[in-house]
């Protein structure tokens, strides 16, 4: 599966200042077989690529006569403007697998939410898969239509990937739920309790073995 998004880019001179009071942000190209080059984008140009791509799906990176295919590995944003400083893009080996985080969108109308006032109760907001470079997916796509009474459930493995993409969480855990109203703080409080008594386990297996070490001390 080919790249359709492309961006443009230009090996880069100029000191960071110049290039951000230009409109341009810095950027650096590395990875398989590439040697690290400095580069320079634009700022407008790579924002409407971003929204398109994220982080999991392959750009063309264009570099003159060049085409390189490559993920957004990472990223910096002034805390106050929230404009992009700078930008490291990674080129793949496109015949090994990667991870990578794929977000998940929610679609359709839930019958529990809309007839019976449920809440609905979103365990993960994006999930880590496994696949080559050019099948990761851009999003997770879940349809909320299936949830049609209180405490129906959609788990992980309910979720439908094209071949050759691996999910990597337990299939059975719980992905989406829906809840009356009155369960949603039980709902949410859920792992807290589970900590809390993973904690207390832990602390009774301290005193226990402090306990031996005394009896054996004596």
């Amino acid at each position: 599966m080919a790249s359709k998004i492309a961006l443009q880019a230009e090996k880069r001179e100029k000191d960071n200042t110049a290039l951000r009071e230009k409109g341009l942000i810095p950027a650096v190209l590395y990875g398989q077989k590439q040697e690290n080059l400095n580069i320079s984008i634009d700022n407008q140009e790579f924002a409407k690529v971003f929204e398109q791509a994220g982080e999991n799906t392959l750009i063309d990176l264009k570099i003159g006569e060049k085409s390189v295919p490559v993920l957004i590995h990472d990223f910096q944003k002034d805390p106050l403007t929230g404009s992009f400083l700078h930008i490291d893009f990674y080129k793949p080996d496109l015949t090994k697998k990667v991870i990578a985080l794929v977000p998940i969108k929610l679609i359709g109308e839930s019958g529990a939410i809309k007839n019976k006032g449920g809440t609905l109760i979103k365990n993960a907001n994006d999930l880590e898969v496994r696949a080559l470079p050019a099948d990761l997916p851009h999003e997770l796509v879940v349809d909320i239509g299936s949830l049609n009474n209180l405490g129906d459930e959609i788990i992980v493995k309910d979720i439908q990937v094209s071949e050759g993409v691996e999910i990597l969480k337990n299939k059975e855990d719980v992905l989406i739920t829906v809840v009356a109203p009155t369960d949603v703080e039980e709902e949410l409080e859920k792992p807290i309790e589970e900590k809390i008594e993973e904690v207390e386990s832990e602390t009774g297996k301290e005193e226990e073995e402090e306990e031996e070490e005394e009896e054996e001390e004596k």
